[in-house]
């Protein structure tokens, strides 16, 4: 009988009280048996550390560490630390899985012994008690024809074609290793450089369209804690350059990493309020496009010509001054050609009835 581990959950849990049942149910009712469970507790403050050590003691293949308050990051990186299975799964406390993820997931990445596998996920709307699917966790049109496929097969925009987060994927526990794969200790954005670091860098990846993963959306402080660390993006960015560079990967994905650049500044300052929206307009301008090196190439360059468009505006006009009518023309133009391609692509590939509950979803958002 096989008694090795084949699969090291690691979970950082930090004032989840509401929703830690649900996700360690999910977690020790999983199909595949031969795992172990990290619980890294980021000093709870709300009963979620007393949970996990009334789950620890009635199964033995949960491990309980408490540590003193330092972040989603920090905990992910203690967990790794006591990690002894083949491959990592690195969990959300707030989410919940199909009970047959890890040995579905599993079989699939041992098939060709790959480095990471990525499956599909949907979200779970607390609020609303609803699934509602996500179609860019995978983005299948930038994944390369062969399967499995290594980082520097993607032909174009690797940093487009997985979300940076951890929770949908498994990743091989000597490949972590060998390569000193880390989460940075920050805020938020702490799983990107992980990630993509890992997609960059793997010589084999496979991919799985079954949904096994069920990420919550709920109230929250995020978009508190946002506006608190507007910065931690950019800190990832740095530090992604510096990894691709020390493993002489920069120039290969050089203009991935430029437009993820451009991508990724856009959708912080679209999203954040004032004041924190000021702060970071002037920072890109003043400081970050140049820093990232954005600012050194031709709209050519670009894959994303809205986005293109919208980053030299911020670029060559202050917030203060009023902006040319038919810059933002231009602007509305490409935005509108943008959607309209979004549109076509959906009903394509999504059919008319998904489209059209995405499109009243995007609408009450904005309600």
């Amino acid at each position: 009988m096989d008694n090795r581990i084949k699969v090291s959950v690691i979970v950082p849990v930090y004032n989840v009280k509401d929703y830690l049942v649900q996700c360690m149910d999910s977690i020790v009712k999983q199909t595949l048996k031969n795992i172990e469970i990290i619980c890294v507790d980021d000093e709870s403050t709300d009963g979620s550390y007393d949970i996990l050590l009334d789950y620890a003691q009635k199964d033995d293949r949960i491990k309980v560490i408490k540590q003193k308050n330092g972040g989603a990051g920090a905990a992910r990186n203690n967990g790794m630390q006591y990690a002894t299975g083949e491959y990592l799964s690195i969990l959300d406390s707030d989410d919940f899985y199909e009970l047959d993820m890890l040995e579905k997931a599993y079989n699939k990445v041992k098939e060709t012994d790959s480095d990471i596998i990525v499956f599909a996920c949907d979200h779970y709307d607390t609020a609303r008690q609803s699934y509602y699917p996500n179609n860019y966790s995978i983005r299948k049109k930038l994944l390369p024809e062969k399967s499995p496929f290594a980082g520097t097969d993607v032909p174009q925009d690797i940093f487009m074609l997985f979300v940076g987060w951890s929770w949908d994927k498994l990743f091989k526990t000597s490949f972590v290793k060998e390569n000193n794969l880390y989460f940075q200790e920050q805020r938020t954005t702490n799983d990107m450089l992980f990630v993509y670091s890992a997609v960059a860098k793997a010589d084999s990846i496979v991919t799985m369209d079954e949904i096994l993963v069920h990420h919550r959306q709920a109230p929250g402080t995020l978009s508190v804690t946002r506006e608190k660390s507007w910065h931690c993006f950019y800190d990832a960015l740095v530090a992604l350059r510096s990894q691709l560079k020390e493993w002489n990967l920069y120039e290969r994905f050089q203009q991935d990493y430029i437009n993820y650049c451009v991508n990724f500044s856009l959708w912080h300052l679209n999203t954040l309020k004032e004041p924190t929206h000021t702060l970071l307009y002037n920072k890109l301008r003043d400081e970050w496009f140049d820093d990232l090196g954005v600012t050194a190439f031709p709209e050519s360059y670009f894959y994303n010509n809205y986005e293109y468009k919208q980053y030299r505006l911020i670029y060559e006009f202050p917030l203060e001054e009023k902006i040319p009518e038919e810059k933002v023309k231009e602007i509305a133009r490409r935005k509108n050609q943008d959607l309209i391609s979004k549109v076509k692509e959906s009903l394509k590939s999504k059919g008319v009835v998904f489209t059209i509950k995405k499109a009243v979803r995007k609408l009450m958002k904005k309600d």
